[in-house]
């Protein structure tokens, strides 16, 4: 390092030195984006294992010459595009709010201070970092009044680390107290920054429940279907029907197997969830987060931010023994200029006493695992913080008073005189008064977590404050059981959190190890965890938990972890992520049903028929009024119907309930107008017909059931489906290859069928269905 570079340490780079340095290419990178490019959503949307399956067997519809055939292949163009546009849409909000919610890096150039963004960053900067910052880069300590760093990223250790000028830092640690002026030594490739800043946007949760089963049913169809096509090619073949009518037959059992759109649903209604959100100011860093939200019975709360508006006021200062108000207040504004904080707390004292003239001669800044700070300057030494992390044993006297001037809602800490800013404890404190301070309660925590109850989940607060003083505010607030309190200072070295959770709601003096470990007792518990947080000391349980909400204005680090970002940092906005995601989920599974009955009956049908001496009983063609009358458009409707309900896992239970029924009634009525044709010796046109009606009528029962509970929007959506469906009989049935069924002597067939497919329909799921259900846990 040069001399002359050392002379400008209040200075920084000069503007033709970050030029040079531009020039050269000792820039840093910019944060891995959180959304695919517009290049790769074409190319994920259109480059798929089913749209190529279509396209090939599109082209042998071709080959037939029979033209009309293809245009279920309009149908997978027109449900790819809506993806992709929607996927778009959803990716410029994301952008957006990503811009909105991204910190800039406080460096020193040309003698100022400025913000800028990361990717901004040239070798050789100085970083002004403080508590709470992730940095960007890797860099060298060159001043400060004493940083704390977490590098639990790195080395796996997450013990704070105390840095000095001339120490080194590493890209991905976290300032957990203190601040100090940091050197860019590496930028770009040459750090550790985006292999750091990619594992902390990776999520090591659970992966999405419903995402999950519905790639395991589209791994098993993938298997599945090209062997059950060629088998039914061959079969049809092989007794001597024509080439055309084998490769129609072939690929209208390949199309109904294929459950294209409800991939295309799952990710649409994501896509457009994550668009509403982004427009009440909620950032949406993970698509399945919406659903591991939706399904959250257990909601953690940090205190500030949430609870409280983040705003703390300092009320006033209680001299303690003989020491005299004046003196005490003296000294109070003096420690706190010297530690010289940017935290909450720090900042309410500064602005009620001001900063005075003060040479400190040493400084231990606040941290959250230690939760107390201090300094000494004019020969005597002075500590701030929690009394039970600075005194052994708190007097019995002292506790007393703070404990009742916690019960009235006050934050109390303590001001001690020391021997020695020893840790974790500082040596032989002295009180010389009390701090009092207040939270602000958001305007409308009451009707939030009132809500939230309501709801069905349950809202525990978990706070490294005053236990007491932390119910006050959750009482304040109304949370329910809130007089359920435990110190968790008090608790052992090796507490059951199993028993904690089970009994308490609020907890106080929570270390952020703590915080983690009850998260997992909750998990264990059975529960799906969500967690709040906004600053350092919660990033062990926001990783931990199923689902992480942090605040904009909270910590860079806080907010790289978090799957969602509330912009405007109002907790209220809660509300609509909780619906919104119940809503997204709860039609999806309603309406996943449907799309599988196609499947189900497709993939029996090819099965039997490969075997049997009729052609399939289908045309390409003549699924089309089936696809999208009785499932595409009624379930892209459905999908944004209001469902707020909570999540109960019931997909595969509305599989159950109603696709299972339906198809084995299809696949029955089906093989009984098979044997009619044989009887009244009616060729394929006439039975493929029938069963198209047949199909369409059951699919139509599904559909109804599907749209429970009716309102008139749903009935008015079901009637004009079938109004349509009958439409497409009576007036376009060349274009379907369906005959005219206004003739006496078929409607002696299917008018029975048609009588009796309700009943049938109903019986065979109140039985068949719940049997099942009733026999087998549906996860």
């Amino acid at each position: 390092m040069s001399e002359r570079y050392l002379s400008t340490i209040e200075h920084g780079l000069t503007t033709e030195e970050v030029d040079q340095r531009l020039t050269a290419g000792l820039k840093n990178e910019p944060l891995p984006p959180l959304t695919r490019s517009v290049k790769q959503i074409f190319r994920d949307n259109l480059l798929t294992l089913f749209n190529c399956i279509n396209v090939l067997l599109a082209g042998l519809v071709l080959l037939t010459g029979s033209y009309k055939n293809m245009l279920f292949l309009f149908v997978v163009i027109v449900n790819t595009a809506i993806g992709i546009f929607q996927e778009i849409r959803a990716k410029r909000q994301v952008d957006k709010l990503s811009l909105l919610s991204a910190t800039k890096v406080q460096v020193r150039r040309d003698g100022q201070k400025v913000a800028i963004g990361q990717d901004e960053i040239v070798q050789d900067d100085l970083l002004l970092v403080t508590r709470g910052e992730q940095l960007p880069v890797d860099g060298l300590v060159r001043e400060t009044t004493g940083l704390e760093v977490d590098e639990s990223q790195i080395t796996g250790e997450a013990d704070p680390v105390i840095k000095g000028p001339g120490d080194e830092l590493v890209s991905g640690s976290v300032i957990l107290g203190g601040h100090g002026v940091v050197q860019a030594t590496q930028v770009g490739h040459g750090s550790f920054i985006k292999q750091m800043a990619r594992a902390a946007k990776q999520k090591r949760r659970t992966p999405s429940q419903l995402l999950t089963i519905i790639n395991r049913i589209i791994k098993i169809l993938t298997f599945t279907i090209i062997p059950l096509g060629a088998g039914l090619f061959v079969s049809t073949m092989m007794r001597g029907e024509s080439q055309n009518r084998a490769i129609l037959g072939t690929v209208a059992a390949m199309v109904g197997m294929i459950p294209e759109g409800l991939v295309l649903l799952t990710s649409v209604a994501l896509a457009a969830g994550a668009f509403t959100l982004g427009r009440h100011q909620v950032l949406v860093r993970e698509l399945p987060a919406i659903e591991a939200l939706a399904r959250v019975d257990t909601l953690c709360l940090d205190k500030t931010g949430t609870i409280t508006s983040g705003k703390l006021v300092f009320e006033r200062v209680e001299p303690w023994g003989q020491h005299g108000l004046p003196t005490v207040e003296r000294q109070l504004a003096a420690l706190v200029t010297a530690i010289d904080d940017d935290n909450e707390t720090a900042q309410a004292i500064k602005t009620a006493f001001g900063q005075p003239h003060v040479q400190p001669t040493e400084v231990l800044p606040f941290s959250s695992s230690r939760k107390w700070s201090g300094a000494t300057f004019d020969g005597r030494t002075y500590v701030m913080g929690a009394p039970e992390f600075i005194f052994e044993t708190v007097p019995v006297e002292l506790q007393a008073r703070i404990k009742a001037l916690a019960q009235q809602g006050y934050r109390v800490l303590v001001l001690a005189e020391v021997t020695a800013l020893t840790t974790p404890k500082p040596a032989q404190p002295m009180t010389l008064g009390l701090i009092l301070i207040t939270d602000e309660l958001r305007p409308h925590a009451k009707t939030t977590f009132g809500f939230f109850a309501n709801q069905d989940v349950a809202l525990k607060v978990i706070s490294g404050d005053n236990p007491v003083t932390v119910a006050s505010i959750a009482q304040r607030a109304e949370i329910k059981n809130a007089d359920q309190l435990v110190d968790m200072s008090q608790v052992g070295v090796k507490p059951d959190y199993d028993q904690l959770v089970a009994d308490y709601t609020v907890f106080g003096r929570v270390t952020p190890q703590q915080k983690e470990q009850l998260i997992k007792a909750y998990q264990r518990g059975g529960h799906t965890v969500a967690m709040t947080g906004d600053g350092v000391n919660d990033l062990l349980a926001l990783k931990q938990a199923d689902c992480s909400i942090a605040m904009a204005s909270g910590s860079e680090a806080t907010k790289s972890l978090a799957d969602f970002v509330l912009i405007d940092s109002n907790f209220d906005a809660m509300v609509q992520v909780l619906n919104e995601g119940r809503r997204v989920i709860n039609n999806i599974e309603r309406v996943a049903a449907l799309y599988l009955i196609k499947t189900m009956y497709s993939v029996a049908l090819t099965l039997i028929f490969i075997f049997m001496s009729h052609s399939y009983p289908f045309e390409p063609i003549q699924l089309t009024p089936i696809s999208s009358l009785m499932v595409g458009i009624p379930t892209f409707f459905l999908a944004l119907q209001p469902d707020y309900t909570r999540i109960t896992g019931r997909f595969m239970k509305q599989v159950m309930e109603i696709a299972v029924p339906a198809a084995i009634c299809v696949v029955g009525y089906i093989m009984v107008i098979m044997i009619l044709g044989n009887k009244f010796q009616l060729d394929f046109e006439t039975t493929a017909t029938l069963s198209v009606l047949m199909t369409g009528i059951f699919s139509l029962n599904a559909l109804l059931i599907a749209a429970r509970p009716l309102n008139r929007f749903k009935i008015g959506l079901v009637v004009l489906m079938a109004a349509l469906f009958v439409l497409v009989f009576l007036f376009a049935g060349r274009i379907f290859s369906l005959v005219n069924l206004l003739d006496w002597s078929l409607a002696v067939i299917y008018l029975p069928l048609m009588i009796s497919a309700y009943p049938v329909f109903i019986i065979l799921q109140n039985g068949l269905g719940k049997r099942i259900l009733s026999r087998i846990n549906w996860r």
